[in-house]
């Protein structure tokens, strides 16, 4: 009898990983057809481009020359880099600096504190705009990378996971610390930090992503063409060539590859830092 059982179990554990296996195949499948569509359309010429069919017989890559030669997507791409990459790096510091302040500091209402923190993430950002606009114009960083980053790095879902992670390691650690008199700071920077590396990693890659995606509000700060970010400058790519799509789909492909070879190198940071915030399901 306990052996028909363990077989049972195999057999439907089994087929639920089958299952699993499956739904998994075809969502990957669901988000490789438009990525392979836009592929197909960019190796097109552009007369091409209307048909409906999946493969020319004249594939030519001079979409993706035309892009780089014609437009500053290098200056794009690089404006757009440093910018991703100051927001992130000031919204791993501002949220774990946050959490660990609300993790292990005791004061008065800091619960209180904490959940007002995580209500920010109920308020859009498009609520934002003016205020925010306005008071980049009041000292004098419109038209400038930190009029677009400085904005971008208070995020209260930072300041969540990096809490969430801390709460998780062991107390013990920062008493010794104290014993051999540690400061704050010190057991922060040297003992905390080193600790919550899945937890920043997963910070740094989800702000960088948010970060060079943005449209909105580099376009409404950025007025100066030198200085645009990439969506930016891949918006007026449309309005350049009209109704050339193999430029196009080439410009978005070319735009979008930083965020996959992102995600490809870091997929494992990202899991064990939401896992071990206990963003799971």
């Amino acid at each position: 009898m306990t052996t028909m059982t363990s077989m049972s179990i195999d057999t439907r554990m089994k087929l639920f990983n089958r299952i699993c296996a499956g739904v998994l195949i075809a969502f990957a499948l669901l988000w490789l057809v438009p990525l392979a569509w836009a592929f197909d359309t960019a190796i097109k010429p552009n007369e091409e481009t209307t048909k409906t069919t999946w493969w020319t017989d004249n594939p030519t890559f001079s979409a993706f020359s035309r892009i780089i030669n014609e437009t500053d997507i290098i200056r794009w791409f690089g404006s757009s880099l440093f910018i991703a990459t100051l927001t992130a790096f000031g919204a791993v510091l501002t949220g774990s600096l946050a959490a660990f302040a609300l993790s292990r500091m005791r004061f008065r209402y800091r619960n209180v504190v904490f959940w007002v923190v995580l209500a920010g993430i109920m308020v859009p950002s498009q609520v934002l705009i003016v205020p925010q606009f306005r008071e980049m114009d009041s000292i004098g960083l419109l038209n400038t990378f930190w009029a677009v980053s400085l904005p971008q790095i208070p995020t209260a879902i930072a300041v969540f996971i990096f809490k969430q992670f801390f709460d998780g390691l062991p107390k013990e650690l920062e008493e010794v610390a104290r014993l051999d008199g540690a400061s704050f700071l010190r057991i922060y920077a040297r003992i905390i930090m080193p600790l919550a590396r899945p937890a920043v990693a997963a910070v740094a890659i989800f702000t960088f992503v948010s970060s060079w995606n943005d449209l909105l509000w580099p376009l409404l700060v950025l007025s100066n063409p030198d200085n645009m970010t990439m969506p930016v400058g891949l918006a007026t790519v449309q309005g350049t060539f009209g109704i050339r799509y193999a430029d196009t789909m080439a410009s978005a492909l070319l735009g979008a590859v930083p965020l996959v070879a992102v995600f490809l190198l870091f997929q494992r940071n990202i899991v064990e830092g939401i896992a071990g915030s206990g963003l799971k399901g």
